[in-house]
């Protein structure tokens, strides 16, 4: 599977191929000393059904580009990967798929950290679930809002 380097950043409106993904990121930066991946996927919880995600289309893909180029060169690593599922998922789907590639391993596990802080919270996409009783949209969480905020401070 290629990857696109030092940059990877991707809507799918597919299954994400997460092991074959982060098999070729890690091929890609061989001389990186850390390479920390994130996945995240539906949650099975309570009467999920399913989950469907929204994006404001002229906005969304160079956001995320953006914010990968900015971790990249606020955490000095040497590769950034950034998939976002749109599109209706059922629970235990992948939704996101983030990997930072670095020469240590803190500069790593920040930039995963920072770029799935500012997915959850700031990015251009709408969320919503289909429960027994209908559709319901949901919104971020304080705790989002404020895991976004600890990045803004000098």
């Amino acid at each position: 599977m290629p990857i696109g380097t030092p940059l990877d950043v991707r809507l799918a409106d597919f299954s994400l191929h997460v092991a074959d993904a982060v098999a070729s990121f890690e091929g890609a930066y061989p001389a990186a000393g850390a390479i920390v991946t994130f996945l995240g996927k539906v949650r099975p919880e309570g009467d999920v059904r399913a989950l469907e995600l929204t994006h404001y289309e002229p906005l969304t893909l160079s956001g995320m580009q953006q914010l990968a180029t900015d971790a990249a060169a606020r955490f000095q690593l040497d590769g950034v990967l950034v998939w976002h599922r749109i599109g209706r998922m059922e629970p235990g789907d992948p939704i996101v798929l983030v990997a930072a590639a670095a020469r240590h391993r803190r500069a790593a596990f920040e930039g995963a950290d920072f770029l799935m802080d500012h997915l959850k919270s700031a990015a251009w996409l709408w969320k919503r679930e289909l429960r027994g009783d209908g559709w319901h949209w949901i919104e971020p969480r304080p705790a989002d809002h404020s895991d976004r905020a600890r990045w803004l401070s000098p």
